[in-house]
Order: structure tokens, then sequence, then C-alpha cells
């Protein structure tokens, strides 16, 4: 019976049978499927945070046009200012960049964390309630106030659990895994494009 195939010649592989590309594939797969509901829980929570610290922004904002606009509370619209700028502190805390961190470091432990966002709460809360007067930005300023105090003490709790070091070590997990994805998805396009090569040098 006739082959095509002579003694001694290896068959070339068809581009179309590409066992080794699926597996790679189905290993890209599996390492992207395994997404970490822990930190997923924890990026909720750090937007519901941020969210809060920026209502404090807005309450301080308003609080402040009104007490320069008033002329005799002068002081309280300076006061007002700094809350503004610590409370955005707060809100970069939230989005973990790496340049806040570098200076100040105790804002990466959630104790830390934590402290300054009650003490953005509570210079929120120092707002003269006047009877009849603007009562909707008072009803506003305690909902930031009270919203983001409950924020500030789940992190100081979570912090003494040490919870905040867990996340940092899951995230370190995931981004060496995101790193092997990335490094298999070269692997995999490198090889296409060796095969490719073969199947011409063979035509």
């Amino acid at each position: 019976m006739a082959t095509n195939v002579h003694e001694g010649e290896h068959p070339v592989p068809r581009r179309g049978s590409n066992s080794g590309s699926s597996s790679t594939s189905s290993a890209t797969r599996t390492v992207r499927a395994g997404t970490d509901p822990f930190l997923v829980v924890c990026r909720c929570f750090s937007f519901i945070t941020a969210l809060a610290a920026l209502l404090c922004i807005a309450v301080n904002i308003l609080s402040a046009i009104r007490s320069f606009k008033n002329g005799s509370d002068v002081f309280d619209g300076i006061f007002r200012c700094y809350a503004v700028v610590i409370a955005i502190f707060a809100v970069l805390a939230e989005m973990e960049w790496g340049f806040i961190f570098k200076f100040w470091k105790v804002l990466e432990y959630w104790a830390g964390r934590g402290m300054l966002q009650i003490f953005v709460a509570v210079m929120t809360r120092a707002f003269p309630e006047y009877s009849g007067e603007r009562q909707e930005l008072v009803l506003l300023q305690k909902i930031a106030c009270y919203l983001l105090l409950s924020c500030g003490l789940i992190y100081i709790v979570s912090g003494i659990l040490c919870i905040g070091a867990l996340k940092r070590a899951r995230q370190k997990k995931e981004v060496s895994r995101d790193q092997a994805v990335k490094d298999l998805e070269e692997l995999e396009r490198r090889r296409e494009e060796l095969e490719a090569l073969l199947v011409e040098d063979r035509a």
C-alpha cells in the first residue's frame, strides 16, 4: 500500500490541529476564571467609602460658600476649606494610588485610613443647625457624616483584625496571576507566528 510519508520523514503538523494552542488557551481561561470574591467585596466597600467622602466634600463646599456669603462666619468657611482638602485625601486613599501611599504610608493601613475618615466625618458634622434655615443642607450633612463615620469605624475594626493585610496579600497574588495570563497569551501569540512561518517554509 502506498503512503505519502516516506520512511524517516516526520509528518508536518497541520495548522488546523493545534492541540498545543488549544491547551494553552484552556490554561489561560483557567487562570482568568479565578476571580477573588473577597477582593470584589473590598472594592465595593472602597467605592461606597469614596462616595461618602465625595458627599462630605460637596457638603463642606456648600457650607463654605454659605459661610463666606454671610460674612460673619469667615472662620467657619476656612474650617470647611480644610475639611474639603482632607476629604480629598480620603478619596485618593480609596483609589489606592501609589504616590499617595508613597508620601502617606499610614493610609495604606486600614486603621489609619479609618481614623482619617472619622476625622473628616467629625469636621463635616461640626455645622451650626440654624432653625428653619437651609434644613436640606443640614440633612445632607448628617447623611454624609454618619455614612463616612460608619465606614471609618468598619475600617478601624477590620484593620485591628488584620483584614487589610489579608487584602494586600491577595492583591499581590492577583497581580501575579494577571502577569501569568499575559505571559501565556504572549507565548500563544508567538507560537502561532512560528507555526505560520513553518507552514510557509513547507509550502
